[in-house]
């Protein structure tokens, strides 16, 4: 175990720590367990007390944050009209894509499914597995991530079940592990996934259909979340999705949501640790991503080791970054019930950013990763706060 430094003389953020994600209450895990409540299928709770349907339309925005959204509400005007009776949610921890639809498709929490970031430990290999597009060859999906998914029971009901993505993501490591059950539809633009919603719709009046829409991140990771090409994105897709719903049958529930929400790097902040020797002395892997940075002792690395290494990082950035341990991070209740399982895929060590700072293992990244502007995964507000805005069509 690495132990909680007890000097009162090292930095710390101005920011104190955050609380737990509200796990049970207000997360992504909750929206589909109270969709299913709502559209008849036993064994769930509608804890977010969404209306008796029978069609539901669940639209994922990848990026799209609560902070984010309400900056932005000029330029959305069909999400605006929704917002203010629209709910507040959390993501899991991290607040990151493989986490946050990994959280949305199961109803568990990031501790339970297990999905628990961008990067995490392989512990019977001492790798490292990028759960979004580095999954080992011999890793089966469904191995890893073994719990059933809403969705599968959903369909079990005799309810239609679709998702509407991009083609490759058909049959992705994530798309295997964390989303499993809807009948895949590939579609590349984001108009014609609108289309193809509309279709299963008009073929399966029973329907919950899960539309993916990945632009607005993409957007936001090079350009940045205060930049014309967001809000030009945005503007885009709320016209796309306003399209969208007022072409889908009567008496249709539509949830809007997104994953996570985003802050903006500046270049000189982008650090690469790995630059510093003390701050990887014994450091076997590194995981996690640049808004949480991860380090995994090896074997040689003594408790004398993990506390330099610890007061290393709090004295070069703890004014920036909440700096702790896995258990301290398990104890505080970020990723809910966890299994030892589960808890073996983190690292000893964690950098959590508080400010606009990211910090990459610059002998681990391409160079190309230090270029991105927008980045997530920590627990500031504008990156673990998300929308649920509801609709019922007429």
């Amino acid at each position: 175990m690495l132990e909680e430094t007890k000097r009162t003389d090292l930095p710390v953020p101005a920011q104190k720590i955050p609380e737990a994600p509200k796990y049970g209450q207000a997360t992504l895990s909750e929206i589909l367990p109270s969709a299913a409540a709502a559209m008849g299928v036993p064994g769930f709770e509608n804890v977010l007390g969404l209306a008796e349907t029978k069609r539901v339309a669940l639209i994922m925005v990848d990026g799209l944050g609560w902070n984010q959204l309400k900056s932005h509400l000029g330029h959305a005007p069909f999400l605006r009209s929704l917002f203010e009776k629209g709910q507040k949610l959390g993501t899991g921890f991290p607040s990151t894509t493989a986490t946050s639809l990994s959280s949305l498709a199961t109803g568990l929490t990031p501790g339970q499914h297990g999905m628990v970031g961008y990067d995490v430990i392989d512990p019977a290999k001492r790798r490292v597995v990028n759960q979004l597009g580095g999954w080992p060859g011999d890793l089966d999906p469904k191995t890893w991530q073994t719990q059933p998914t809403v969705f599968e029971k959903i369909a079990e009901h005799g309810i239609h079940v679709a998702t509407v993505s991009i083609p490759m993501f058909a049959k992705s490591a994530l798309t295997r592990a964390s989303l499993r059950g809807p009948k895949f539809v590939p579609s590349n633009q984001p108009a014609a996934r609108a289309r193809a919603t509309r279709t299963i719709f008009e073929s399966h009046r029973n329907s919950l259909v899960y539309t993916y829409f990945n632009e607005l991140d993409k957007t936001g990771h090079k350009f940045g979340v205060d930049s014309s090409q967001w809000r030009d994105t945005l503007e885009e897709l709320d016209y796309i999705i306003k399209n969208l719903v007022s072409k889908l049958p009567e008496e249709t529930t539509v949830l809007i949501t997104g994953d996570h929400g985003m802050v903006d790097i500046p270049a000189s902040q982008r650090i690469d640790y790995s630059e510093q020797p003390e701050l990887v002395e014994g450091v076997e892997l590194t995981s996690g991503e640049p808004r949480g940075a991860q380090l995994t002792f090896g074997a040689q690395a003594d408790e004398a080791c993990k506390l330099r290494v610890r007061e290393a990082w709090q004295r070069a950035y703890g004014t920036k970054a909440w700096v702790m341990s896995r258990e301290e991070a398990i104890e505080r209740g970020y990723f809910g019930e966890i299994t030892p399982e589960h808890a073996a895929r983190l690292g000893d060590l964690m950098i959590l950013a508080a400010e606009p700072i990211a910090f990459y293992d610059g002998r681990r990244v391409a160079p190309m990763a230090f270029e991105m502007v927008g980045q997530h995964g920590s627990l500031t507000a504008g990156e673990r706060f998300i929308p649920l805005l509801v609709h019922r069509t007429k």
